[in-house]
């Protein structure tokens, strides 16, 4: 090879070199690219300005504080294995599942620490504290054109201290009040400048933009009589009731009893306490329905008589009607705390030796159903909406031809001492060990899938003296019962 060539072929070499050595700054450099930030499943929203009345400086108030679902439906199941167990709860989209931190929610009835409030007066900040939140407030309303005419999603965190399961829930374009709180905002009269925060913790999880985790809102607090102090404790929500069939059936089984059938089952007895002339054991009772059709019993008035005849009906996976069969009666209760009509047999409370054996039964043994406390709404076929029922509608009143009681799957109806007749009656009776049972339709009138559940006991310990019994009950895994029960009689 000549010394030309070699020349040649180096300054070739050269060239390419310096070619592919330029050729990329002529091209648009390339990133790599940057994930897209997903979208926030909600938007947090306040009033600018607000007017709430003070009871003896204590604000009954959520402040106007609501989220409104934007995209798709925003959900939130929540579930524990068992008493000895925390509650899970998980955010569930079209994208995945994401679980919310560990110990979000003490209970089914909110997510604690959600929100952090201020209220600022001109004089300086006069109150720091963190909030609760309910995605299912009572007041869900539809505030895009486009959204959806109808919200699937239960409307208020109902609860029951020994629930199971709960769906929370906003429907695309809606919106609902969030802020729940154990006590009252205590705040004088006067005019404050009110911040509102979501923790950073459940801003990030639901990917809320530093812009859209606060709000401001100026809020005007008047003095107002106190002849109407509301106050927590368990209620029967005023919703349209279901209405009851036109005529009485005039025979059994008409259709197939071949379906979805309810399931009742007891929960266990829950605030236990004696009364103050210390000879009656006072406490809440539920039992409910966890089978994958609603239970729905109507009554038809005997002629002359106040007395009618009840029937079970049974319904479909879709909803219609399939039968009925009669399952016993309901009577009209004259008395002054009741004056309605009652369904018999449809559960019993007794309080049992240390050898189980009965020793007071209570007098209570007839019910008007109606659905107060979600117990769990994750089961197929739980009613995530249902419309209620209460004292002034499906129980009737003494002019009534026929009523509908209804208790819906995954719902529960709390019995608390707010009426007389359901405590035990303890004079006479040895302190030492003993079990309250609740037992759920004990002569199996109605048709259920189970009756191997119907029965839950709550083991208690009495103590004291004559005319001043004491009581002591166990806890239960890790549930801690309200405190808002107290006496009384329902």
């Amino acid at each position: 090879m000549t010394a030309r060539t070699r020349l040649t072929r180096t300054l070739r070499r050269t060239v390419a070199l310096a070619a592919a050595l330029v050729l990329p700054l002529s091209v648009p450099l390339l990133t790599p690219a940057r994930a897209a930030t997903p979208a926030p499943p909600f938007q947090l929203w306040t009033p600018a300005s607000l007017t709430v009345v003070s009871f003896d400086n204590q604000l009954y108030s959520d402040l106007g504080i609501r989220a409104i679902a934007q995209g798709e439906p925003f959900e939130l199941w929540s579930n524990r294995s068992s008493y000895d167990d925390p509650i899970h709860t998980e955010w569930r989209s079209t994208a995945g599942t994401v679980a919310l931190p560990e110990g979000s929610m003490p209970d089914f009835g909110r997510i604690a620490n959600f929100l952090y409030l201020k209220f600022e007066r001109a004089d300086g900040v006069i109150r720091k504290m963190p909030a609760g939140v309910c995605f299912g407030g009572y007041s869900s309303q539809r505030v895009r054109p486009d959204a959806p005419a109808r919200s699937p999603y239960p409307q208020g965190c109902y609860s029951n201290p020994y629930s199971l399961g709960s769906v929370q829930g906003v429907q695309t374009g809606w919106s609902t009040a969030i802020l729940t709180q154990d006590r009252p905002i205590k705040l004088r009269p006067g005019s404050y400048t009110v911040t509102i925060r979501i923790a950073k913790p459940y801003a990030d999880l639901f990917h809320i933009p530093n812009a859209g985790r606060v709000r401001t809102m100026h809020l005007t607090v008047t003095l107002e009589d106190q002849c109407c102090k509301p106050g927590p404790g368990v209620g029967r929500a005023q919703r349209p009731s279901p209405q009851p069939a036109a005529t009485e059936p005039t025979h059994d089984r008409a259709g197939s009893l071949v379906g979805p059938t309810p399931d009742l089952r007891a929960l266990p007895a829950f605030a236990i306490g004696v009364a103050r002339n210390g000879n009656y054991l006072n406490f809440a009772a539920d039992v409910w329905n966890g089978g994958d059709s609603p239970l729905v019993v109507d009554g038809f008035r005997r002629e002359g008589e106040d007395l009618m005849d009840a029937y079970q009906y049974f319904f479909d996976a879709d909803g219609n009607q399939t039968g009925y069969q009669q399952v016993g009666q309901m009577h009209w209760d004259p008395r002054p705390s009741h004056q309605h009509w009652h369904f018999e047999d449809f559960a019993r409370y007794t309080l049992l030796d240390a050898d189980q054996v009965e020793k007071v039964r209570s007098k209570k043994e007839a019910f008007c159903l109606a659905n107060t406390d979600s117990v769990d709404t994750t089961i197929p076929g739980a009613a995530w909406n249902p419309y209620n029922t209460d004292l002034s509608t499906a129980c009737g009143d003494l002019s009534s031809l026929s009523v509908r009681e209804v208790l819906l799957s995954g719902w529960g109806d709390t019995y608390g001492q707010f009426r007389a007749g359901q405590s035990f009656d303890l004079k006479g009776l040895p302190n030492g060990r003993y079990y309250i049972a609740v037992t759920a339709n004990p002569e199996h009138n109605l048709v259920e899938s189970s009756y191997d559940n119907n029965v839950s006991l709550r083991k208690i310990w009495i103590g004291g003296t004559p005319d001043h019994r004491t009581v002591h009950v166990p806890q239960i895994g890790m549930i801690v019962e309200p405190d808002w029960f107290g006496e009384g009689g329902r």
